[in-house]
């Protein structure tokens, strides 16, 4: 079996806020980033994190890729690099090194090649990593929750890592996924009958104000990306896009 997944990366300024993703499909994808690195460090991470996230599993991976940079560093300069004590032919050190060594070791054993894919060309695995690592590096910049990805949901022992990336993807998870404390069932039956008035802090509409009513809308870190994704493609912000559906 042959696990296809797009990687990609994204810097605002380059370097800026920085984002990297894989995708595979909406239930398989992780996203990272940086407060400030370079687009080259988002799109090696990138592909980091796939080869760590598929350790487990024995399958051939093929990489879509829109990076010459990355293709050309994991398929034709690393092992001379290596060779040459991770200098390039000019005698410089290799730019990046810190993630490029952790690519040679993750990599080592590994049956996958890379696939060079045009960028913002409609490729639809392309755009869903592009989304992504746009995605983190605009929460960056504008100081929003980081959307990190289901990753490669696992059902045996789960390394460190990967329990890693979960918590830090329930830390930015919506309230309304926290679960409600439960009340003893003498509470509720003693509670009064306006408990549930429509001015409660629950309501989802706000009424105080006869023009305008505010709705309240919690969504997962996918559906965010999905949103302004579609935002992006119909040239509105989201909050347009939302209320032109009405």
């Amino acid at each position: 079996m042959t696990i296809t997944a797009a990687a990609d990366g994204s810097a605002l300024g380059n370097p800026g806020p920085a984002g990297w993703a894989w995708y595979v499909d909406d239930a398989h994808w992780q996203a990272g980033g940086w407060k400030h690195a370079t687009n080259n460090m988002g799109e090696l991470k990138a592909v980091l994190e796939l080869f760590r996230a598929t350790a487990h599993l024995d399958d051939d991976l093929l990489v879509l890729c829109d990076s010459q940079y990355v293709i050309n560093t994991v398929t034709k300069w690393m092992r001379g690099w290596k060779a040459k004590g991770w200098r390039k032919g000019d005698g410089k050190p290799v730019m990046n090194l810190e993630i490029i060594q952790e690519l040679d070791e993750v990599m080592a054993g590994r049956r996958y090649r890379f696939e060079w894919v045009r960028g913002h060309a409609g490729h639809p695995m392309n755009e869903a990593a592009d989304a992504r690592a746009r995605a983190v590096s605009e929460a960056f910049q504008a100081g929003r929750p980081i959307p990190h990805g289901p990753g490669w949901p696992r059902e045996d022992v789960e390394t460190d890592a990967v329990a890693g990336v979960s918590q830090a993807a329930s830390a930015s998870r919506p309230l309304a996924e926290i679960p409600e404390p439960e009340i003893p069932d003498a509470e509720i039956a003693g509670a009064p009958d306006d408990t549930l008035a429509p001015d409660s802090e629950l309501a989802l509409f706000s009424l105080d104000d006869p023009d305008l009513h505010e709705v309240t809308l919690w969504l997962t870190d996918d559906e965010h990306i999905r949103l302004h994704e579609r935002a992006r493609q119909e040239g509105v912000s989201a909050e347009e896009l939302l209320r032109g559906l009405i």
